[in-house]
């Protein structure tokens, strides 16, 4: 599932194709709107929410988008042809004179009142890359249930959103935690928020994600999609779980035995198979 950078850096590329002019080309291929009529509004922006997507156009009326876990948007000149998936995965086509937006296998593709935009992301916890990004309230969040375990916490959008499946991964290992740590023994939280929100700053310009310093093939990541390979601090053997509700696809965590030690007071009887709700 893409990150809040990644959704963040689509965001900024929808806003500079679009933003400004209006619509020749409206086409959203889903039931419910596939009979809405944008052509000639005028695109005002489109700005990120975690890892939501709110297009707003003039009149009153906001695009909102989600990617959840292949869903892309791909931005083209005029003319030029569109890569991104075959034709049956598109699901919504935006363009204008000079470009045109085309949203592939979106599973959350819904148009509605730009004045009702809280209802589909007002749930969500404080952001990571908004401009009102609060730690001390998304501390408060997590510290309310003290004994869940702080790899699913940080994916719970309600508490703190645009952190996923990779960061919540390399995120305990710099921290020097397991993921499966209560939230309640997790030492200098606060840490553990302010570096949250460092990576994913310094990430959202990237093409390709770097937690490590080190930008070299197969070093930008301490532990994601390391199971099995050396530990890049330490060496030690990189261990994996799948740590996803199983009613959706298995979210695999990553952790190094050696670096990320059991904190006193915990224990685990297996592999770590969270279950809990995560809003989006």
């Amino acid at each position: 599932m893409p990150e809040g950078d990644t959704v963040w850096r689509t965001a900024r590329r929808l806003d500079q194709a679009l933003s400004g002019a209006r619509l020749t080309r409206a086409d959203l291929r889903v039931p419910a709107f596939a009979t809405a009529r944008l052509t000639g509004r005028e695109v005002l922006e489109t700005v990120p929410r975690g890892k939501h997507l709110l297009t707003r156009l003039g009149g009153g009326l906001t695009l909102h988008s989600h990617l959840r876990m292949d869903g892309s948007w791909r931005t083209f000149a005029d003319g030029e042809r569109w890569s991104g998936g075959p034709g049956h995965e598109i699901r919504a086509v935006l363009g204008t004179a000079e470009r045109t937006a085309v949203g592939y296998r979106l599973p959350v593709l819904e148009l509605l009142p730009t004045a009702r935009e809280e209802e589909v992301v007002g749930h969500l916890g404080p952001d990571l890359l908004g401009a009102d990004w609060d730690a001390g309230e998304a501390l408060r969040r997590l510290r309310a249930d003290p004994g869940r375990a702080i790899g699913e916490a940080l994916l719970d959008q309600r508490n703190l959103a645009g952190l996923g499946n990779v960061y919540r991964s390399e995120l305990c290992f710099l921290v020097r935690i397991p993921p499966w740590t209560p939230v309640g023994l997790v030492p200098a939280p606060e840490r553990l928020l302010a570096l949250a929100h460092r990576l994913l700053d310094v990430n959202k310009a990237r093409a390709e994600r770097c937690t490590t310093g080190d930008r070299r093939r197969g070093r930008m990541l301490w532990v994601y999609g390391r199971g099995n390979r050396p530990c890049l601090r330490c060496g030690t053997p990189v261990r994996s779980a799948d740590a996803g509700p199983a009613s959706r696809a298995p979210r695999p965590v990553y952790w190094c035995p050696a670096c990320q030690p059991e904190p006193s007071g915990t224990a685990r009887p297996g592999p770590p198979r969270w279950a809990g709700p995560a809003g989006r």
